[in-house]
């Protein structure tokens, strides 16, 4: 089993609510769907970027794809972490491959939370989930209605339990209606520990803040809501 890595690297949570934790990186290329606020670029290369020191800015280039025992091979020497975040792209296209992977961390997936056939693969796997629900222009193509199920469905799989933390992301941007996020809130409220508010970090895209924080008001009737930007823009890392 392969997967196309575009990234391999140590930095620390900028997103949710464990931003600041140190974590390994590892970056699927590909995704399922085309955000318009996307800030990755999610094509898939012949070599995989790997910072063995820290914040160096010196990369090692490998050819893709890797297999799990090369991945697991490439962190070991990067420990003293949260956990090994798996992000892209949309890590659950290659679900298989996470199921292989031997790397002696908590494994923590940051996905958009569309596939939930693959969200079913890795549910014993994961014990963190950083859930996306994307409610724009992200799903060409297909009606609105069998996005927000198969969104729910996945978060109803991947949900919080004892050993797994399950909590919700949802980018705002100027064009969020608040009402589209408080129907979906109320579908996942039993699934997850809190919501996110993340507003967009492209200037032109930002929502007003009055809009934020009455949304965030009247989450809090049913459920922890938090308005946490991208941190890790703010200071430059990786």
């Amino acid at each position: 089993m392969e997967a196309p890595i575009t990234e391999i690297f140590c930095s620390v949570q900028g997103e949710g609510p464990y931003v600041g934790n140190r974590q390994l990186f590892l970056r699927f290329a590909g995704c399922n769907l085309n955000c318009s606020y996307c800030d990755t670029d999610v094509r898939k290369s012949e070599a995989c970027k790997y910072e063995k020191d820290p914040g160096s800015g010196v990369f090692q280039y490998l050819r893709n794809p890797l297999n799990p025992d090369q991945v697991a091979e490439l962190v070991d020497p990067l420990m003293n972490v949260h956990s090994l975040s798996l992000t892209g792209g949309e890590p659950l296209l290659y679900a298989d491959f996470i199921t292989e992977l031997n790397v002696g961390l908590p494994l923590y997936l940051e996905s958009n939370m569309t596939l939930p056939d693959m969200a079913r693969k890795v549910r014993d796997c994961v014990s963190f989930v950083s859930g996306d629900v994307k409610l724009t222009d992200e799903f060409k193509g297909e009606k609105l209605e069998s996005h927000i199920e198969r969104t729910i469905e996945a978060f109803r799989i991947l949900r919080k339990t004892e050993n797994r933390d399950c909590f919700c992301k949802i980018v705002m941007t100027k064009d969020t209606d608040p009402a589209d996020v408080l129907n979906v809130a109320g579908s996942i409220r039993n699934f997850i520990s809190c919501i996110v508010l993340q507003p967009a970090t492209q200037y032109e895209l930002r929502p007003d803040v009055r809009t934020l924080l009455e949304l965030q008001n009247e989450l809090l009737g049913d459920i922890d809501t938090l308005i946490i930007p991208q941190t890790h823009r703010m200071w430059g890392c990786l």
